[in-house]
């Protein structure tokens, strides 16, 4: 498929693509006319490249993650290290304290917002 095929199928723009591509995350055949070429597998990575991206990876680690993934037919994959687990351990760590402090944000704001609709309506409709 070409790349706006791709794009289309996986909601990413056309620029991320070839971002990613220039990254080594995603890969190519080029055209006798110079045009992408990609099989239906890209579909699969670019959607797991994003799911990384969300967490707060950066480009360096999701392509060395990558390999380590799951294999299309959903085998394990041997390519995975005990140093990369343990990177990716602390890499979860990291994500599982933003839940945390996002949540604290979050009880903080209903906390303000519970006060503010409780407030009584002064003249004017001021609170």
């Amino acid at each position: 498929m070409r790349i706006g095929e791709l794009a289309r199928r996986s909601g990413v723009s056309e620029r991320s693509l070839r971002y990613y591509e220039a990254q080594g995350l995603l890969r190519s055949e080029r055209t006798p006319g110079g045009h992408r070429e990609f099989g239906e597998w890209a579909v699969d990575r670019v959607v797991r490249i994003q799911t990384l991206y969300a967490a707060g990876l950066h480009s360096a680690k999701i392509a060395q993650l990558l390999p380590c993934m799951r294999d299309v037919d959903g085998g394990p994959n041997e390519a995975t290290t005990p140093v990369l687990a343990d990177e990716l351990a602390a890499e979860r760590d990291r994500i599982d304290r933003m839940i945390t402090e996002l949540v604290r944000s979050r009880d903080v704001l209903d906390e303000v917002i519970g006060t503010a609709s409780a407030a009584p309506v002064g003249p004017g409709g001021a609170r």
